[in-house]
């Protein structure tokens, strides 16, 4: 009787250092992490690791305009993007970040399936990041227009007419494909709107300034003050109904 009792003492340890053994496989070394953190979590991981790989996945023309100290330039819309990160160590961490944080978002999860275990996407992108103040790499491109100042925004609202401002860039997917509609909508309703368009590439000071770090964004104005704000993408008949003119 003894026996039979040490022996199934002894195959019950075996059974939980056996369960142990699988739960800790789990949480170890082949978990894989694909997260979106925010720039003060961004900034602190390129700190706590040296090693870890920073990629600037916009243009070489967004890039040279100021970038993050350190980082690669791998243009996510180039056919060379893939084998550029399949040059990348895939056991070390990699950051990556974008103007706004949607082409950024789709390059670290085509990192995450090609076996990449620990990517991660500034939420926001450099928009974001230049808002709350962090140091750019000014890079080495020529000088550009720093756009419309907020004085000359202003004297554009100064009309009796309604104006719908419309933050874009030229690389927005969202941006491109509401622009015909857009279009449309401000030659129909002409008579009482005005369409404003605001390249956010080209007004980086006007955006920071507004502190607009994301995109699209559209903004409606009546006599100089905002009525009706939208972020993300929205059709025609949604803005119709929300706009109300």
């Amino acid at each position: 009787m003894k026996k039979i009792i040490f022996l199934s003492i002894v195959m019950f340890g075996i059974s939980v250092a056996s369960c142990q053994n699988q739960g800790g496989n789990s949480t170890g070394t082949d978990k894989v992490i694909n997260a979106t953190i925010s720039v003060n979590e961004f900034d602190g991981k390129l700190h706590e690791n040296a090693k870890s790989q920073l990629i600037d996945v916009r243009t070489p023309e967004e890039f040279s305009q100021g970038h993050l100290k350190g980082a690669l330039n791998f243009n996510i819309n180039s056919g060379e993007f893939e084998t550029q990160i399949n040059s990348l160590d895939k056991t070390k961490a990699v950051l990556v970040y974008c103007l706004s944080g949607g082409r950024s978002s789709s390059a670290a999860e085509l990192l995450k399936q090609k076996g990449f275990t620990e990517v991660y996407n500034m939420q926001g992108g450099i928009m974001k990041w230049e808002a709350t103040n962090m140091p750019i790499d000014k890079g080495t491109a020529s000088a550009v227009s720093n756009g419309l100042s907020m004085d000359d925004f202003n004297k554009a609202l100064k009309t009796e007419k309604f104006v719908l401002v419309d933050y874009n860039a030229k690389w927005c997917k969202p941006c491109k494909k509401m622009a015909p509609m857009l279009g449309a909508f401000s030659e129909k309703n002409s008579e009482k709107l005005i369409l404003l368009k605001i390249d956010a590439d080209e007004n980086k000071n006007l955006l920071k300034e507004k502190k607009i770090d994301r995109l699209p964004v559209l903004e409606l104005y009546k006599d100089g003050k905002v009525v009706w704000r939208h972020e993300g993408e929205i059709d025609e008949a949604a803005l119709i109904k929300e706009i109300k003119l």
